[in-house]
């Protein structure tokens, strides 16, 4: 670890702690200023706009900007917005001195999943950062060294003045580096062993959760709240949860992220899908005075009928006084009334295979090789029985979703079949699957595969994609295969999407003049899949407003082609579907296709196809152990039920979507 070298030692400005505040108060339970953003983007260019303030005021003044920063994928924006400052608008790093939180242990430098290598990548790389000003914990050190290690790390913290300005991101176990339940303030930097949602949280950068760290080095609570300022950052619907909890409850051991209630200048900035469970934006009539539009009556009166478990149609007067909506039911011209609208505004979004498009051209865009038949196989298999025009576009591979046991089962099935597929072939088959397999053996743990064993793996999944919607009726020739460029990293980090990943979109929605699209909507991590496939998906439609058709051929019999007015040719419907881990809200889906024991049943045989993904899936996330069919086998039956609940017609099961003429 390289000495400080940036000025000379400064003292903090007092001997008193940063964190002697009383709790921040706002909108009756927050205890942090929150900034709320509409999206990851705005988020981050505040949050870079924050920094570079900070370096040019200290630059104005002679004097050294000491940052602390965070790893993960929720503070790439930041970095990106930083990159392109100092490479389009000049801003200098050369008096900026940088403490990163944390890093794995046992972890060397150079390795994928190494922070000194995600910051390097990310970010040093592409900056005037001095070498000599970057401090990043080691984690290559033996085990006796890491104690004196930590202690020297604190030390030029406190020689380079302490940190002006720290970024945080937060774990779903509520951690703020890798302070993990147990934490206190009192905790300086340190070696810690990781939570179990931690390391099943970075089981997809590690390949798998047995080959991530049990261990790593990290500053303490105490030390993240010398900072002078701190901002927290938050994107996703995945964060939610947690954020809520930082920002709601008292601070307290099981979510090290509380504590930052006690700091004098610390805030948390979030987009709308890391917000929405905060009391404000999910219940907001029990903090503040709420403009009642039809969509927040509507969601009030559903949280009314959830909370006295009634039916929506039998509410009463009492019911809304006695949870605190006099004012709901007062600009509503009476509870009977409200109820009524509400009811029906839901009645009329169940529709049934009757109501759904016929003979049309469907596109169903596939983030992963089976988030088709997890999130809508039962639309899907509608859509196929009313005799529209479908395609399954499968955005990417999933390479990096199959074992290597998975590989060596089909290369030993070709291993033993080849004297009846190929009986003169030779041993050149053999001998390729031989050195396949040596390859396999060969591999280090959370290493990157071959090219051949990527390939492999994504035929794979080709194969069992187009097994899975056999089951719905559809064939191979109703499977496209993308294999966009932005996923092709063998690694779970992936590219940014670019100009050749819209350009497939764009391809492909010209090839089938589709007029309906399905697409993932899930707002989760803003560098994941399923939002970079979004993202490609909207900068695609934003285009396809001018594509070509033909008309009478030409002379010379050429195909002669016009364009064709947007007027004439609207951009499709868009119907946003949910994927594996959660569902629609009743509120905010505008269909919900109800599904008998037999369409549900359907769905989860062809789940069941993706053979690579059963039993035990590589990524099935933090929180879930059930497996894909099971969780959505119960987010449809749950739907369901809730639609009971509130005295709709019942069925076994539902999906629900959102639909739209232009993505949001």
């Amino acid at each position: 670890m390289p000495a400080f070298a940036g000025t000379a030692p400064r003292t903090l400005p007092s001997s008193e702690p940063s964190f002697t505040r009383q709790p921040w108060r706002a909108h009756g339970v927050e205890r942090l200023p929150v900034l709320i953003f509409d999206d990851p983007g705005s988020l981050a260019k505040q949050a870079a706009r924050q920094v570079r303030t900070l370096i040019e005021a200290k630059t104005s003044a002679g004097d050294t900007a000491v940052l602390g920063l965070p790893t993960g994928s929720t503070p790439i924006g930041v970095y990106q917005e930083l990159i392109r400052m100092h490479k389009e608008e000049g801003l200098d790093f050369s008096n900026v001195v940088t403490f990163n939180i944390d890093e794995y242990v046992p972890m060397a430098p150079d390795s994928l999943q190494s922070y000194h290598r995600f910051m390097r990548e990310n970010f040093f790389d592409h900056v005037n950062v001095p070498a000599e000003n970057i401090h990043i914990p080691r984690g290559d050190l033996a085990p006796e060294e890491i104690e004196a290690h930590a202690a020297e790390y604190e030390r030029l913290i406190q020689r380079a003045g302490g940190m002006d300005l720290l970024l945080l991101g937060i774990g779903r176990s509520g951690h703020i580096g890798f302070n993990e339940p147990g934490s206190t303030p009192e905790d300086r930097t340190r070696l810690i062993v990781l939570d179990e949602i931690t390391r099943k949280d970075a089981a997809s950068d590690f390949f798998e959760e047995k080959y991530v760290p049990r261990e790593a080095i990290t500053m303490g609570v105490g030390t993240i709240l010398d900072a002078r300022e701190i901002i927290l950052i938050a994107t996703g619907e995945h964060k939610a949860p947690i954020v809520r909890q930082a920002v709601e409850e008292a601070p307290n051991q099981q979510v090290s992220a509380t504590y930052l209630q006690l700091h004098s200048n610390a805030s948390i900035y979030v987009d709308r899908a890391a917000a929405s469970e905060l009391t404000r934006e999910k219940t907001p009539w029990l903090v503040k005075r709420v403009e009642w539009t039809p969509e927040a009556s509507k969601r009030a009166v559903i949280w009314l009928s959830k909370e006295t478990g009634k039916a929506i149609l039998r509410l009463d007067a009492g019911d809304f006084h006695r949870h605190h909506l006099h004012d709901l039911v007062h600009g509503s011209g009476g509870v009977d009334e409200l109820c009524q609208t509400v009811f029906e505004d839901l009645r009329q979004r169940v529709i049934y295979r009757d109501q759904l498009p016929k003979k049309q051209r469907v596109i169903v865009f596939s983030p992963h090789p089976d988030d088709d038949v997890i999130s809508m196989g039962g639309m899907l298999h509608a859509l196929v029985r009313n005799g529209n025009d479908v395609t399954v576009a499968y955005m990417t591979n999933g390479s990096v979703a199959v074992f290597d046991q998975d590989v060596r089962r089909h290369l030993q099935f070709i291993e033993m079949s080849q004297d009846v597929l190929a009986p003169e072939g030779g041993d050149a088959v053999k001998d390729k699957v031989a050195a396949i397999l040596r390859d396999i053996d060969k591999k280090k743990p959370a290493e990157v595969d071959t090219d051949e064993v990527q390939k492999i793996k994504a035929f794979i999944r080709y194969t069992e994609a187009i097994a899975a919607i056999e089951v719905m009726g559809l064939g191979a020739e109703n499977a496209r295969f993308l294999d966009m460029p932005f996923y092709k990293t063998g690694r779970v980090k992936k590219a940014p999407i670019g100009e050749a990943d819209v350009q497939i979109v764009l391809d492909l929605l010209t090839e089938t003049g589709a007029t309906h699209l399905f697409v993932a909507g899930d707002l989760s991590d803003p560098h994941g899949t399923h939002r970079m496939c979004y993202s490609a998906i909207d900068q695609a439609v934003r285009r396809y407003g001018d594509t070509l058709t033909e008309v009478d051929p030409g002379g010379d019999g050429a195909p002669a082609k016009k364009r064709r007015s947007k007027a004439a040719d609207p951009r499709p419907l868009v119907w946003l579907y949910r994927g594996a881990w959660q569902e629609w809200e009743i509120d905010r889906a505008d269909v919900f296709l109800p599904l008998s024991k037999a369409d549900l049943d359907l769905k989860i045989e062809a789940i069941y196809k993706h053979e690579s993904q059963k039993d035990r899936a590589l990524f099935p996330g933090a929180y879930d152990d059930r497996e894909f069919w099971e969780r959505a086998r119960d987010r449809n039956t749950e739907t369901a039920s809730a639609l009971d609940a509130l005295g709709l017609p019942e069925c076994y099961a539902a999906e629900a979507f959102v639909t739209v003429h232009e993505m949001p």
